[in-house]
């Protein structure tokens, strides 16, 4: 009978710690908006490792990113198709300078399967898109961020003795811009754009919509490529020069400046002094190519700009 007592008084014990452990696991420790981050999600991530508050921290982070990468992938309808994976493999094979039957024995030799190589590519390429929509998402310029630049800029001019009244034709250009990566080289950019013009002279899509889906212009990709009016010198030489000789409405070829491979098209033309607008669209540009910069050191990190998070019982 004692015996019977003490298991009973054992499996009593046990059913209680295991109440207390599930109570514990179950605790929301963070909210990312009005979604709570549970404390068996981060016990998941810590695995056996201490929970030190520090390693807690980590952990807890660790969830929150992970529900951001999922949230943005899901909004930014990520797909990548089997042809573009397959064209992926094989361009690092030319990249590579060997054959794709000599990529399919390198990847044996290491015990990868080409579906599993595949597989990798198209993540990839996949966080790629990710990232990209991520970081245009992130950047925010407010009217009153961009006002007091530009007041500061046309001080300094003034101040420099560099300060002079902007006139002359001014040019309403928009763009589609692709850079360089492991994944794509400059021909690859330029075939890229050229497919586009394709699709965009035979009605497969708009330049406006081609921007936005492909743009890493983040800024005027969101605007369908659309750069405003500005006065040419404004730009990258390579670039003032095409839209200089470009007839209004036309698309032109790809070319390179020194952010990457674009296409271009001028939109309007207009005449007027335009100097404080000219300020405001330098002191604008100043402000989104520095947010889009901080953004690409960190994407997953930009994210944490566009959502609020509250720690609870840290």
């Amino acid at each position: 009978m004692k015996l019977v007592k003490s298991l009973f008084a054992v499996a009593v014990a046990t059913v209680s710690l295991t109440q207390t452990a599930q109570a514990f696991e179950e605790r929301v420790v963070a909210l990312v908006n009005d979604t709570p981050v549970m404390e068996s999600q981060v016990q998941r991530v810590l695995g056996k490792k201490k929970a030190t508050p520090s390693a807690h921290k980590a952990a807890v982070d660790q969830v929150i990113d992970d529900m951001l990468v999922q949230q943005v992938t899901k909004e930014a309808g990520v797909t990548v198709s089997p042809a573009a994976v397959d064209q992926a493999v094989e361009d690092i094979a030319i990249q590579n300078g060997i054959t794709y039957g000599q990529l399919l024995d390198a990847l044996d030799y290491q015990g990868i399967t080409l579906t599993q190589f595949k597989r990798n590519i198209a993540h990839q390429m996949a966080m790629e898109q990710v990232r990209h929509f991520s970081i245009g998402r992130s950047i925010q310029v407010s009217p009153e961020q961009v006002q007091t630049l530009a007041k500061e800029l046309m001080a300094k001019d003034k101040a420099n003795g560099k300060f002079k009244t902007v006139l002359g034709k001014e040019h309403r250009v928009s763009h589609i811009l692709l850079k360089t990566n492991p994944i794509l080289n400059d021909n690859q950019a330029k075939a890229k754009l050229n497919s586009l013009i394709s699709d965009i002279k035979t009605g497969k899509t708009t330049f406006e919509k081609a921007a936005e889906a492909n743009s890493v212009d983040y800024a005027s990709g969101a605007d369908g490529g659309d750069l405003g009016f500005n006065f040419l010198e404004i730009y990258d030489p390579a670039f003032a020069k095409v839209a200089s000789t470009a007839k209004t409405g036309q698309i032109s070829a790809p070319f390179k400046s020194q952010f990457g491979w674009h296409i271009l098209k001028v939109t309007d033309i207009r005449d007027g002094d335009r100097t404080e607008d000219a300020y405001h669209q330098r002191a604008y540009q100043q402000l989104v190519n520095k947010q889009a910069e901080e953004a690409s050191k960190d994407w997953i990190k930009a994210l944490r700009k566009t959502v609020h998070i509250q720690y609870l019982g840290q």
